[in-house]
């Protein structure tokens, strides 16, 4: 029984004719070549992330200038007084 299950999974065989092979192969070159290569598709993952580890210190700085501000008011010091 697992023979007859194994036989109605293979694909069928499909007839290619010359003239559709010919599409085909200039078709795949076009796909290949806009392939990246490994280097390209690494230095843009390391762009991205560098860009949001920048973006994610500009965001603390800020937070931290606001939060400074906020906590330590301007004020001239006054002297003499005990």
């Amino acid at each position: 029984m697992k023979v007859l299950q194994k036989m109605k999974t293979k694909a069928p065989v499909r007839v290619i004719k010359r003239d559709q092979r010919n599409s085909t192969e200039s078709a795949s070159v076009e796909t290949t070549t806009a392939k990246k290569t490994p280097q390209q598709t690494a230095r843009e993952m390391v762009a991205t992330v560098t860009e949001w580890v920048n973006e994610f210190q500009q965001k603390r700085r800020t937070e931290t200038a606001r939060a400074i501000k906020t906590l330590l008011p301007k004020t001239t010091p006054q002297t003499g007084e005990i």
